[in-house]
Formats: C-alpha cells, structure tokens, sequence
C-alpha cells in the first residue's frame, strides 16, 4: 500500500536476467482517487509493447480494472497476495473504517511488520525497509489507501479480462486470506494459481521463489 516501490529490488534482481522489470511508484504525498491512479496506470504503462503486469496487494484491484480495458498488449496480469473486493467484511470492515483515520499516526513496531507482513524470520534489513518504505508515505495518503482497499469491488473488471491470469497466494498471509482466492478463482476459475509459503509481502519476504514462478509465468508469452 505504500506503492513506493523501493521494495522490489531483491525481487527483480532474482528473476531471470533475459527478463526486463519495471517498477511504477504511485505519488507518495498526494491523495488520489481510484479513477485517478486508473489515469496513472494508464499514463505508465507500455502503449505497444507487450508485456506481462505483476500486481501486489493493493494494486491488484487497481491492475485488474486496468487489465479489463483490452489492451492487446498486455500478454498476462499475475496477481499476487491480491483481492478483488475488501478483504474484510461485516463488522470488521465498519471498525477498520472507523478507525481508519487513527491508522498509521506512529510507526508499526517491528513485530507487527513482522506478524503481518515479512514474517518472524525475515532479516532486520527488510523490516527496516519496510517501515521506512512506511513512514515515506503521508499519514493522509495512506488512511486514503486504506479506505480504496475497503470499498473496492473489481469483481466485474476481472471477468472481462482477456489476458490469461496467475494468482500467486501467499500461504501463511494474515492480512489476505484464501476466501480473496476463492472470490476470484470463482469468477476466473481457468486462471493458474500458485500457493507458495510465505507472509503477505511475499515479493519481498520470498523474492527468489516469487521470481521463480512469475519469471516461468512471463517466459510462456516469449516463446512459440
């Protein structure tokens, strides 16, 4: 949710290295709608050459809406630890919405990045990227964030995608469970879906088995 992108260095340098990776970074200081990181999606992505879009988390809604506009370009959409409607629902949902403007006001101590999102055995350094990748975002953006994730719903998006769909589940994410799978694994039931053991930011937490399986996925649209 922090999009900005200073994460995935560890990812990208373990894919293959005959695959080119780049990485969008969402604006860090200004609140944007849907509609309008939509636009930016739009303005940052390739117009003509074909490529394959990789979606963590919060930008998998975002990707999904995307991808279902028909670009002929886009060859595959790999969702990973994604969803296509809030992850929380009932009263879950109306307390997190409620709170949501006391969230993020201090610094998530090191246990919780580690319960939530890397994992208990994730290194010191990437807690510590973690939570400055964190605290580079403004409290506003991030409460903003928070409440696009709650009230998204790209179900109908996802049923209009052409490009073929990989759904990467991290098997041990607290924050994305398996019933977000199974939402989208409903309207998709074709797409590939890979299970790897891991935390939620499992790009980061499992860069070379997530590199692994997506650089397979990618390699499939370069041959034949």
């Amino acid at each position: 949710m922090d999009g900005t992108g200073n994460l995935f260095a560890d990812f990208i340098e373990a894919l293959p290295s005959d695959i080119e990776a780049t990485v969008l970074r969402y604006p860090t200081d200004r609140i944007q709608s849907f509609a309008q990181l939509l636009r930016f999606l739009e303005s940052s992505l390739p117009t003509s050459a074909p490529f394959v879009l990789v979606a963590e988390s919060f930008s998998a809604p975002l990707a999904i809406q995307w991808a279902a506009t028909g670009k002929t370009n886009l060859k595959g959409l790999a969702i990973c630890a994604g969803f296509a409607t809030s992850p929380l629902r009932g009263w879950l949902k109306r307390l997190c919405l409620l709170l949501s403007p006391i969230c993020f006001l201090i610094q998530p101590p090191d246990i919780v990045i580690r319960d939530y999102l890397v994992g208990s055995v994730a290194s010191k350094s990437l807690v510590a990227a973690v939570k400055a990748a964190i605290g580079s975002v403004s409290h506003g953006v991030l409460v903003h964030r928070l409440r696009l994730t709650l009230a998204c719903d790209s179900r109908l998006a996802l049923s209009k995608v052409r490009a073929p769909i990989l759904f990467i589940q991290p098997t041990q994410d607290k924050l994305i469970n398996f019933a977000c799978l199974e939402e989208m694994r409903d309207i998709r039931p074709e797409a590939a879906v890979e299970l790897i053991p891991g935390p939620h930011l499992l790009l980061q937490a499992r860069a070379r088995e997530s590199a692994k399986v997506i650089g397979k996925y990618v390699r499939q649209f370069s041959t034949g």
